[in-house]
């Protein structure tokens, strides 16, 4: 039976390697998750104000992320700034700002959408009851904003834990870049070795992503009734 290349992923520390891999997208993507929700909570709320010059400023940010494709902000990051400026940074700290970028606009404008959904009377009638502006958002605003929020913003987490694929673009060993290593060294001794490798990297992807999709399929399903 032809060897289809299985036996690269036990050769040597190759396995070892793609989960070694592994942890540094993890670490790239809690990084940029964390601050993306720290930044998009306070974003959002920004947004919901009525300066018109903060709105626009907010809205040419959305349109900034969702028009442009992450790779282009990364290389205008990664490379750009060295190039413009002359300002050395590590693929690591290029990707955390990219994706951190990315997400506190996705995560601010998620925030806007829950915090205006919520009905003006419960805020009006927090007013009459003598609460305060801080009290009000305590008790009314902020509970109901988490419970609109945690499901669309766990899947904007798979989301960046997916996109942080592209950062092998840069230069940063992650999972898939060690894959691709471990492919171009075996090509010669294990021609097939490719299909087994990015199966092992589907799989990684898909176990870590899957049950937090279905968290949020959950979550959102229970605070519907």
């Amino acid at each position: 039976m032809q060897d289809l290349g299985i036996r690269v992923l036990f050769k040597g520390k190759n396995l070892v390697r793609l989960l070694g891999g592994l942890g540094v997208t993890l670490e790239l993507s809690a990084a940029s998750i964390a601050l993306s929700i720290v930044l998009g909570l306070m974003l959002g709320m920004v947004m919901t104000l009525k300066n018109p010059l903060i709105r626009l400023l907010c809205r040419i940010h959305l349109e900034i992320i969702r028009i442009v494709p992450q790779l282009v902000l990364l290389f205008l990051c990664y490379f750009g700034l060295a190039k413009a400026f002359d300002i050395q940074i590590s693929g690591e700290t290029a990707a955390v700002l990219v994706f951190t970028y990315w997400g506190a606009g996705e995560m601010g404008d998620l925030v806007r959408g829950a915090l205006t959904s919520i009905p003006r009377h419960q805020i009006e009638s927090g007013q009459a009851l003598g609460l305060t502006k801080l009290q009000i958002y305590r008790h009314i605003l902020i509970p109901q904003t988490l419970r609109r929020l945690i499901p669309q913003s766990i899947n904007l987490a798979t989301r960046m834990i997916k996109t942080t694929s592209l950062v092998m673009l840069i230069g940063v060993i992650e999972v898939l870049k060690v894959g691709q290593q471990i492919i171009d060294a075996s090509r010669y001794d294990s021609p097939g070795a490719a299909i087994w490798i990015y199966a092992v990297i589907f799989f990684l992807y898909f176990f870590i992503c899957w049950p937090i999709s279905l968290l949020a399929r959950k979550l959102e399903a229970r605070w519907q009734n």
